[in-house]
This record gives structure tokens, C-alpha cells and sequence, in this order.
């Protein structure tokens, strides 16, 4: 494993979610992480909107470097994520895919499927898209092609 810098990541889940997201709170803070925690804290039933947003905002306004967001699947997590401005979030369950997302996409959530990665998988991955960067080149003009689709607002770029 390669030695990670320290970054600053926010972290949230639903209730399928949170015992995963305190594992990977955990994991993270053994590597020397700061980890900012925006619940939920127990079992009980939430709405993931809630907790999705507010990870989504942390990370659009650089309030933290990256992003970790947990529930069932990690779907409504990412669905909801990516409404907010400047965020591209991407749901993984393997390691190939939560490199990819960091190098092709410049993803700065990850989100995680509580009832689908167990915490094993969900280290690798998260170390995979940890020592991710982006790749820029090719990549570049993709990016910047969503972000004018979401400056914008009004459907599909043209090109």
C-alpha cells in the first residue's frame, strides 16, 4: 500500500449504511485522515437526501478534499450527491472502478453500497480511489464537457 497524504474527507450514510461509514470512518483516521462525520449516527430510518447533501456542499465548497457516501446500494447517495454543483460522485463495488472514477472522471465522492461491499472490499476501494489522481489530457475535455452541462443547465452539450 502506498503511503496516502493527509486529506480532509467528509463522510455521511443513511441507516443501511452506518456501520459501514464507521468502518470506514475508522480506517481512514488509522491513516492519518480528518475525517468530518455528517451522521447519521444509529439505526434508525433517514432520509439519505439529507445526509447526501450535506457531504455533496461540504465538498463543493472545499470545506474538505473528497467525499464518502454509504447506504443500501450507494445509488440514491450518488444520485442525489451529483445534483449539487461541482460534485461527481460515482457508486463502486471494486477496486478497478474506484481507480477509474478518480483518473478518467475526476470523481470527488465515492460512494459505497452498505448491503452490497463488505469492509474489506470497501478499503480496497477506498484505497484504490484514494491514491487515484486525475489523468487530465483526453480526460480533461470530458470533464469540463459536465461541468458546462451543469453550468448550464439546459441539457446535452453539443460537439
Amino acid at each position: 500500500m502506498t503511503d496516502l497524504r493527509p486529506l480532509r474527507i467528509a463522510l455521511a450514510s443513511d441507516h443501511a449504511g452506518v456501520a459501514l461509514k464507521d468502518h470506514v470512518a475508522g480506517w481512514l483516521r488509522a491513516r492519518g485522515m480528518q475525517v468530518v462525520d455528517h451522521g447519521t449516527h444509529g439505526g434508525a430510518s433517514v432520509h439519505y437526501p439529507t445526509y447526501a447533501i450535506a457531504v455533496a456542499r461540504a465538498v463543493a465548497a472545499g470545506e474538505v478534499d473528497l467525499g464518502v457516501l454509504v447506504c443500501g446500494t450507494g445509488q440514491g447517495m450518488a444520485m442525489t450527491a451529483n445534483r449539487v454543483p461541482g460534485v461527481r460522485a460515482g457508486v463502486v463495488c471494486e477496486t478497478f472502478s474506484a481507480r477509474a472514477i478518480r483518473e478518467h472522471n475526476d470523481a470527488n465522492v465515492l460512494c459505497l453500497g452498505g448491503r452490497v461491499v463488505g469492509p474489506g472490499l470497501a478499503e480496497a476501494c477506498l484505497q484504490a480511489f484514494l491514491e487515484a489522481t486525475f489523468q487530465g489530457g483526453r480526460h480533461a475535455e470530458r470533464v469540463a464537457m459536465m461541468t458546462d452541462l451543469e453550468r448550464r443547465g439546459d441539457g446535452p452539450a453539443r460537439g
